[in-house]
């Protein structure tokens, strides 16, 4: 099982014969019919479940069940779906019909720090999102531009094209959640943002040498500059979750992608998370999801 999916080893996976239509020297962008790379993939329509190397926006017309992060969600007629290199998704079709279209673009199309900040590819988003057919139909023009783009001679036309990307993203970012203003928030509600950013800071895991450093209540605690039993306090009003509960999900979480999208050994996730040793990570998963993860890991590949 690989722990990434290259440009390369995506255009191989939906047998497209023209990988390099679109990279210019600030990065690589793409899009594609869903129909016409459905039917290149009826042999194997699944998705894998795994973590890409790059971001991916997909207007879908058609049922699919989606497994993204330790979320299910469901797709009835038309969806609106961003992906990013940071959390792996399962793209499962349930219908033999399939229409709509996606692109694929890297970290620099945009420029990186341009793509930390948008909230559609923040860490916490689950940006999945069912959508109305006259709204499919709208942002369907805003495709069918990109590929009469792509085959353009205008000079400026990878300008234009990030101008299309950034369109889908604001029209993904209107139909997020809105957030509170800065001015709602009470003291305790800072301490749990703090704390969750502090949290998220750690992960991804991506590669075998990384490790996390903040592994106790003790430690969120000391970085936040207030009591443990305040902290804990905090977040069991404002979460019904007190810390040790809040980061044994995080990581329980963690450990079950490194289980599905990687080959890594067991006592090598063990190490990333922090745990002594491999036999208190198996009694932690084992308490935690229900099963040891090699048991976890094998149901997966079977």
């Amino acid at each position: 099982m690989k722990n990434t999916t290259s440009l390369s080893e995506f255009y191989a996976q939906i047998k497209s014969d023209n990988p390099h239509i679109a990279t210019d020297q600030l990065g690589h962008f793409n899009v594609f019919e869903i129909e016409k790379v459905h039917k290149r993939m009826a042999d194997s329509p699944e998705m894998p479940y795994n973590k890409r190397t790059y971001f991916k926006i997909s207007l879908i017309k058609g049922s699919n069940k989606l497994e993204y992060a330790d979320k299910t969600l469901a797709i009835e007629k038309y969806g609106l779906l961003f992906a990013t290199p940071k959390i792996p998704y399962n793209y499962n079709p349930t219908s033999d019909e399939q229409s709509g279209f996606f692109c694929v673009f890297t970290h620099d199309f945009l420029g990186g720090e341009k793509m930390d900040t948008l909230p559609v590819f923040r860490q916490e988003a689950i940006p999945v999102f069912e959508i109305t057919k006259e709204d499919y139909t709208r942002l369907s023009a805003i495709f069918k531009k990109m590929q009469a783009e792509l085959i353009s001679e205008y000079e400026y036309r990878y300008d234009l094209l990030r101008n299309y990307v950034l369109e889908l993203v604001h029209n993904g970012q209107k139909l997020m959640p809105k957030r509170p203003k800065v001015g709602t928030f009470t003291a305790s509600k800072r301490i749990v943002n703090l704390f969750i950013e502090l949290l998220e800071r750690q992960f991804p895991i991506d590669n075998p040498q990384q490790r996390l450093h903040l592994r106790k209540a003790e430690d969120y605690a000391s970085r936040l500059a207030i009591h443990t039993n305040h902290l804990n306090k905090t977040l069991k009003e404002e979460t019904s979750f007190n810390t040790k509960q809040f980061i044994n999900l995080r990581i329980a979480q963690e450990a079950k992608t490194l289980l599905l999208e990687t080959d890594w050994p067991i006592a090598t996730i063990a190490e990333c998370l922090a745990f002594e040793e491999t036999s208190h990570f198996s009694n932690f998963f084992k308490k935690q999801i229900g099963e040891s993860p090699m048991k976890f890991r094998s149901a997966l590949i079977v």
